[in-house]
C-alpha cells in the first residue's frame, strides 16, 4: 500500500508521544520535557535507519514524500493540500524563528536565593531578652507546642513534615539556623511563607504567619528554644 510505511511511522511517533505525555503520568510522575524529546528523537532515529536499510524501504517510505511534494498526478483536494503545505511551512518556520529571537517586553527571570534578604525593617534587630534557663524552657515549650508537627526535634522530621515540598527546615543541619542572624528567624517566623521576597521563589514556604498568634516575646523565646534544642548558635557580626 503507497504510504503505508510512512503512515504506520506517523502513527508510531503521535502513539509515544501521547502515551508520555498524558497516559503515563497517570500511573507515575510527569516525564520532562526533555526526557519525551529524548524518547521521540530516538524513535525517529530508528525509523530513519529502517527506511534506508534497503533501495525498497527507502521507497516506500519516502516515495509518498517526494511525489506529493512534486505535484505527480495531484487534483483536487491533494492539489490545495500540497500548496497549503508549501506555503504554510516556510511561515512556520518564519514564526517560529521571529518567537525565538525578537526582543520581549517581560521582565527577566530572578534568581531564587536559598535565604531571601529580609525587609529594612527587620535588619539589624537583636533579641532583647536574655538567653536564661528559664527564657529558653518557656520558648522550648511554645516550639514543641507549635513548631513540633512539622519541624519535629530540631530536625525537620515532624509527622507532618512528609507533606510538605520543600520539606520544613532541619535546625541542627550547620547549614541552616547556625548561618542565620536571630533577627533573621524573627522575620521568617513573624511574617511566614507570605511575607518571603521575590527572591525566595518559585518555591513557596507553608510557614504559617505567626504574628497573629504570637507576641514578639514569644517569638524572640521560641528563636531561643531552637538555637539551644538544635546545638547551635546564631550568627553574629563579631
Amino acid at each position: 500500500m503507497k504510504g503505508g510505511v510512512l503512515v504506520r511511522s506517523i502513527i508510531l511517533v503521535v502513539g509515544i508521544y501521547i502515551f508520555l505525555k498524558f497516559v503515563l503520568p497517570l500511573v507515575t510522575a510527569p516525564l520532562p520535557a526533555s526526557l519525551i524529546f529524548l524518547y521521540l528523537t530516538l524513535t525517529l532515529s530508528g525509523i530513519l535507519i529502517f527506511a534506508t536499510l534497503s533501495g525498497e524501504s527507502t521507497e516506500a517510505f519516502w516515495g509518498p514524500i517526494f511525489r506529493f511534494l512534486r505535484g505527480d498526478g495531484q487534483e483536487g483536494a491533494m492539489k490545495l493540500a500540497r500548496l497549503a503545505v508549501l506555503l504554510l511551512f516556510p511561515l512556520l518556520v518564519g514564526w517560529q524563528t521571529y518567537n525565538s529571537t525578537a526582543p520581549s517586553d517581560q521582565p527577566p527571570g530572578e534568581n531564587r536565593t536559598i535565604h531571601p534578604a529580609p525587609p529594612g525593617e527587620f535588619v539589624g534587630l537583636s533579641n532583647p531578652f536574655q538567653p536564661t534557663p528559664e527564657n529558653i524552657a518557656y520558648g522550648k515549650g511554645r516550639y514543641f507546642s507549635l513548631c513540633f508537627p512539622c519541624h519535629g526535634n530540631f530536625d525537620g522530621k515532624g509527622p507532618a513534615a512528609k507533606g510538605f515540598n520543600p520539606p520544613p527546615a532541619n535546625f541542627s543541619d550547620p547549614t541552616t539556623i547556625a548561618m542565620l542572624q536571630e533577627s533573621y528567624l524573627f522575620w521568617r517566623i513573624k511574617k511566614g511563607g507570605v511575607g518571603l521576597s521575590i527572591e525566595g521563589m518559585p518555591w513557596k514556604s507553608a510557614m504559617p504567619r505567626w504574628e497573629h498568634e504570637l507576641s514578639d516575646e514569644d517569638i524572640w523565646k521560641i528563636i531561643m528554644g531552637e538555637y539551644d534544642g538544635a546545638h547551635q548558635k546564631p550568627r553574629t557580626w563579631e
